[in-house]
């Protein structure tokens, strides 16, 4: 979408004129006071012109997609927005202004400046050159480019006119079509017919084309004579509050007429009245369907009367905050078909004369490869089998629709209401999110995302806007739960204590997403075989390379951004890139062979995001103190032992990872490592995320200055250091996560100080005795924030249950070598919380008593390793069922145990025997 990039620009020309940059540039070009004036005054022109342009496409609407004229003139705004993103850029780099956001490069006076860069004169005349073409554009527009939306029929009627044609599709479906259904159609039914006579608020959620809104009509066709009166009324995302209420009206008092006449002259506040006193003695059945905000919510609400008459209000919704409005346990949170379903709905629609509907042998397999890429969406299954029901029967055929499958639902105009259930979703999104969303699609089909990787690479690329006094990495994070809610990214995981975790995108969205990233030049994904030209892209996203493409991908100018996805592939030239992509943003290379990073990294002005993590590199250069912009350096499993002297000048880093792995299970104790940071650890006062130091005297005295970490993982802590981090851990006042190791086993970790943020504890090392009683990070008071602890090789003699079952809100124990001891037990109240129970080696427990009404919340409990156990935990039947119960690393002999033991008879569990 156009306006993403035209938003983009318009930043960067605000970071340029902003003060401290304006003050910058008078300083570097006295000599060129009234050009310098002439430049920042086109500068501001072009931003005020594109600012107004994009302010109109947010209004446009799915109407333009196919006005061949409207989208060449958008082409032409979109390459006017790149060009000056680049100008932009070249003119941070002769500022060398340096600000909160980070997008130039700082050069010292006197340092020579490239010969590739534009001289000043050059940038001014290039910049007035397009500030003049942005206005023959403006022109071109006005005499020649006719929009639709200038006709008789206004934007608002529009999109209503479309919500409710997609909706009379879904409300016509016959019976046959609710397939996979059985479940919510009869929990439905049941909250209908149910005794309660209080008006209840039922919300079925989901994605566009999962079919709330034919369930909710099937349902609403067989239950609405059993209420004295009903409606149905489609809302839309540009509703009209007195368009609707008037369809209540005519719905629930069509036997009425003299009624209805007299509503025709009146407003909306005695619309509503009339509305509501018309319900009040009745027992009322309404759908409002399609709603998209709270707010069209409380609009609506307002005028259904809450009688005591057993009265049912059923909305069906993409939006979790809409569906929050429901009453309590009243949501119907619809899900993709399973396989099984998706196939027997598929065949429905592609055989609907066959026998049985039996799909022909001979095309099954392309049938069922066809279905796989519906990925369980109703509406797409639907389509693509109606499609698939006049095509001629054969392998050719159906080969040829299977293999370009994703053109057809991008192209086909029988496939157009597939993109337009889609496009409703994607069209009213803030342009923020529609940047986070297609940069979600660039990734591979099926990509497994992290919320911390994804939030790190839309903070580097410049999508997050700062809110308030959040940070951006917040901010992003809110961006990732309203795509979750908006139900345009699907939730996939949540950690131990609720929170986002993994999520990935529905292959659906993604088609549709990554077709207009390819036609907006926002990106590609690319798999070695592409034939587009790759020439205009700005962000390039890499899942398989060949050898011959090495060349021809490493000399893009304009690539901001390249990710590696296949670590398989030949390493990329990175020399021609720093030389011929200098204005790369994200080089995430991780996984890669790469063996050496060359000097010229640090012409890369512009670089914000640095992975290579699990490479071969073993040193970084010198020059890499030049990335003043860099936000993220990500050199996690690489060989890198210590950083360049010269790393404290990253004064703008947030968050480094550095740590190597010597014992991927985590069994040793000293299983990873940090790395050495010589000098200047003071100055990264910005960093959020450090894993992980090597402590050392030296830096250890610098630590309490990074006042802004988030997260801290230090390794080879010895006794004596432990003051010294106290001191420095008490001025981290938002400190969530603490990962501390000891140099040995001997030495004592003592940690005697409150951390009021603290989430994650991990303990590596031995404590003293009384520390789980004495040490604040172990009190309940103050530390209620605490979800998850691990304490490794702690050599803890006494039970350490009693001291730490303060910790109510913990959801994730574990203990690693953590206990010498013989027993533990888990008495009745503890642990209420706890989902996660992880005990591993730890060598002399011989018993393990669990009382009933203990660990109530637990799903998944690991017992690894523990050789003195001769009998099954004592009351083990008390925490199931479980979703994981694993016993690793067990004597046959605790194998036969557990299969004769009747406490867990009926029940999965895992199991691996002790070598």
């Amino acid at each position: 979408m156009t306006e993403i990039v035209i938003l983009l620009a318009i930043r960067k020309i605000g970071i340029a004129l902003a003060k401290g940059a304006a003050d910058q540039a008078s300083v570097q070009f006295a000599k060129y006071g009234t050009q310098l004036l002439e430049l920042q005054g086109s500068m501001g022109r072009v931003a005020s012109e594109l600012r107004v342009i994009h302010d109109v496409l947010c209004q446009m609407d799915i109407r333009n997609r196919n006005n061949q004229v409207y989208e060449g003139w958008l082409e032409e705004v979109q390459k006017v927005a790149h060009v000056m993103e680049d100008m932009v850029d070249e003119y941070l780099y002769l500022v060398g202004q340096e600000d909160d956001i980070g997008c130039c490069f700082f050069m010292k006076k006197g340092v020579k400046k490239p010969r590739s860069l534009l001289s000043f004169n050059r940038l001014a005349f290039n910049v007035k050159e397009t500030e003049k073409h942005l206005t023959h554009l403006s022109e071109i527009k006005n005499r020649w480019v006719t929009l639709v939306n200038n006709g008789d029929t206004n934007n608002s009627n529009y999109i209503v006119k479309r919500s409710q044609d997609l909706a009379n599709i879904s409300r016509s479906l016959d019976e046959e079509d609710l397939v996979g259904v059985d479940e919510n159609r009869k929990q439905l039914e049941q909250w209908l017919e149910g005794g309660d006579l209080e008006l209840s608020v039922i919300a079925l959620l989901g994605m566009g084309g999962l079919g709330k809104t034919a369930l909710a009509a099937n349902v609403y066709k067989k239950k609405r004579e059993k209420f004295q009166c009903h409606a149905w009324v489609s809302i839309s995302q540009t509703y009209s509050i007195e368009h609707v209420l008037r369809n209540i009206i005519k719905e629930v008092c069509k036997d009425n007429v003299s009624f209805l006449s007299s509503t025709v002259s009146m407003d909306i506040m005695c619309l509503e009245e009339t509305l509501k006193k018309f319900l009040e003695q009745r027992k009322y059945l309404i759908i409002l369907d399609d709603v998209w905000t709270p707010e069209a919510f409380d609009d609506l609400s307002r005028a259904l009367t809450h009688n005591d008459k057993g009265s049912r209000l059923i909305i069906t919704t993409r939006e979790g905050d809409v569906a929050a409005h429901a009453s309590l346990g009243h949501t119907i949170k619809m899900e993709v078909l399973p396989e099984d379903k998706a196939w027997d709905l598929f065949c429905k629609k592609a055989f609907p004369r066959e026998t049985n509907h039996e799909c022909p042998t001979e095309l099954k397999p392309w049938s069922k490869e066809i279905v796989s890429k519906c990925k369980g969406l109703p509406l797409a299954i639907v389509s693509v089998g109606s499609l698939l029901s006049v095509c001629e029967r054969t392998m050719v055929e159906w080969r040829r629709v299977n293999n370009q499958l994703s053109w057809e639902i991008n192209n086909n105009p029988r496939l157009d209401h597939i993109r337009n259930v889609l496009h409703l979703s994607f069209i009213y999104l803030p342009t923020q999110l529609k940047s986070c969303l297609l940069y979600c699609s660039l990734f591979s089909e099926d990509y497994i995302f992290r919320r911390k990787q994804i939030v790190r690479l839309w903070t580097a690329e410049g999508f997050v806007k700062e809110r308030g006094r959040n940070i951006l990495e917040e901010v992003a994070e809110c961006y990732l739960k309203e795509l979750i809610d908006r139900n345009m990214l699907q939730l996939i995981e949540r950690n131990s204590f609720g929170r986002m975790k993994k999520f990935r995108m529905h292959d659906i969205v993604r088609e549709l997403a990554l077709n207009l990233c390819q036609k907006n030049c926002f990106g590609v994904t690319y798999d070695g075989e592409c034939e587009e030209s790759l020439q205009d892209v700005r962000r390039l996203v890499l899942q398989k390379l060949n050898k011959d493409n090495l060349q021809s991908i490493s000399g893009i100018h304009q690539l901001r951004t390249i990710i590696t996805l296949d670590n398989r592939m030949p390493s990329l030239s990175i020399p021609l890139l720093c030389e011929k992509s200098r204005y790369m943003t994200v080089l995430e290379l991780s996984g890669l062979p790469v063996e050496k990073i060359p000097d010229a990294i640090g012409d890369l002005f512009n670089l914000r995001h640095l992975g290579l993590r699990g490479s071969k590199v073993k040193m970084l250069p010198k020059s890499v103190e030049k990335l003043s912009n860099l936000l993220t350096l990500d050199l996690c499993r690489s060989n890198i032992h210590e950083l360049p002297s010269g790393i404290g000048k990253l004064k703008k880093l947030r968050h480094l990872f550095a740590e190597s792995v010597f014992d991927p299970k985590g069994r040793e104790l000293k299983c990873c490592g940090g790395v050495c940071i010589p000098n200047g650890l003071g100055n990264l006062t910005n960093l959020q995320t450090l894993q992980a130091l090597e402590a050392q005297d030296k830096s250890l005295r610098h630590l309490g200055e990074l006042r802004q970490l988030r997260s801290l993982r230090l390794w080879n802590v010895k006794g004596i250091y432990c003051g010294c981090i106290n001191e420095s851990l008490v001025q981290m006042h938002y400190l969530s996560n603490l990962d501390v190791n000891a140099s040995d086993e001997h030495d004592v970790l003592l940690l005697n100080v409150c951390l009021p943020s603290l989430q994650k504890l991990f303990l590596n090392g031995r404590l003293a005795e009384g520390a789980l009683e004495e040490s604040p990070l172990f009190q309940a008071v103050g530390v209620q924030n605490l979800y998850r602890l691990s304490l490794y090789w702690s050599q803890l003699r006494e039970d350490p249950l009693s001291s730490l079952s303060r910790l109510s809100n913990l959801t994730y124990l574990e203990f690693t070598r953590a206990y010498n001891g013989e027993k533990l037990a888990f008495l009745t109240g503890w642990f209420p919380k706890l989902k996660v129970l992880q005990l591993r080696d730890l060598p002399n427990l011989n018993r393990l008593d669990i009382q009933q009404g203990a660990m109530e919340s637990l799903e998944e409990l690991f017992l690894v390793n523990l050789r003195s156990m001769t009998e099954v935990p004592v009351g083990i039947e008390f925490l199931l069922p479980l979703k994981d119960l694993v016993f690793y690393e067990i004597s046959s002999d605790f194998l036969t145990l557990l299969r004769q033991c009747s406490a867990i008879q009926g029940t999965q569990w895992q199991h691996t025997l002790r070598r």
